[in-house]
């Protein structure tokens, strides 16, 4: 799982095509969680892992920054909306801080947009 080092450094971890790292965000009381690669059936699991890990260890916000994501399937975005979910639930929020056009696009098809700024 993906974890803040102690030099504020970001710490990467990679599953099949998929690359998450998680550093202390810009802004005080948030997380910064860049995901590059591809999102899908095979890879949304480590995905989910990595942004719950993020939501434990971190009393803070996410912001995610979905700019490197070459491709998102529904696989992706359910596990966006399954961690905005939890993090919701412990008090807390995660936003798209970034994305791409491919995942803005599935953002405005699926009119979930809103939900995750």
């Amino acid at each position: 799982m993906t974890a803040i080092m102690s030099d504020h450094r970001p710490c990467p971890s990679s599953a099949a095509g998929l690359e998450v790292g998680v550093a202390p965000g810009s802004r005080p009381g948030t997380v910064q969680v860049v995901v590059s690669g591809e999102i899908d059936f095979d890879n949304a699991t480590f995905l989910s892992r990595a942004l719950l890990a993020a939501l434990v260890s971190h009393r803070a916000t996410l912001l995610v920054d979905l700019e490197r994501v070459t491709f998102c399937d529904c696989a992706g975005l359910n596990a966006l909306l399954a961690a905005r979910h939890t993090a919701l639930r412990a008090g807390r929020t995660l936003h798209i801080s970034a994305a791409g056009r491919r995942v803005e696009r599935l953002l405005t098809l699926t009119d979930t947009r809103s939900l995750l700024t």
